[in-house]
């Protein structure tokens, strides 16, 4: 048996790796496209249950996968495409109320589990100097809603509540609460 990733995100790897438990890295490659006609909440679910079964696996083996997006006045916010995008991205969430929720599923041959990790922000206002500054620090570039908030938008955030690791795209306690239903053995010897 193996823990399978399917992920390439440098965070994610940190992340579970807070576990001490051994796994290997198998990015999914598939069509992130999400429906703008469906909830953000259910299509990010969809996408990581899309991303676990694509993953080459065995039937013992247990897959972890997710997708994390941010939603601001009912907008969804991925990776953006380019530093202006970036720029755009940054000046709708200044001063606002924000989402980010991370769609996460725990595949074991035909057992799964999917959820949805929803945490609340919210940004302090912005001058365009600092969203500018930011950006072309290029930390936005690879990251939902176009910041890292275990980097340098650490200093936008004022408010947050729920999973701080969710908002860095894997949301941990809840991710070993479905580990512990689907996979228990994973977790054998992990507090």
């Amino acid at each position: 048996m193996q823990l399978i990733l399917a992920s390439g995100s440098p965070r994610r790897k940190e992340l579970l790796g807070l576990f001490g438990i051994p796994f290997v890295v198998r990015a999914a490659d598939i069509d992130e496209t999400m429906d703008p006609e469906k909830a953000p909440f259910d299509e990010v679910a969809r996408v990581s249950r899309t991303k676990a079964m694509a993953v080459p696996r065995q039937q013992e083996d247990v897959v972890i996968a997710a997708d994390t997006i941010v939603v601001c006045q009912g907008k969804v916010l991925g990776k953006p495409a380019d530093p202006a995008e970036a720029v755009k991205m940054l000046t709708l969430l200044s001063g606002r109320d924000h989402q980010v929720m991370t769609g996460c599923t725990v595949l074991r041959g035909e057992k799964s589990e999917t959820f949805t990790e929803v945490t609340d922000l919210h940004f302090r206002p912005l001058s365009q100097k600092e969203i500018e500054k930011y950006v072309a620090t290029g930390e936005p570039m690879d990251k939902a809603g176009a910041y890292g908030i275990q980097g340098g938008a650490a200093l936008f955030c004022e408010r947050m509540v729920g999973d701080y690791y969710n908002v860095m795209g894997l949301p941990v306690c809840r991710l070993g609460q479905t580990l512990r239903s689907v996979a228990p053995e994973v977790m054998e010897g992990v507090l």
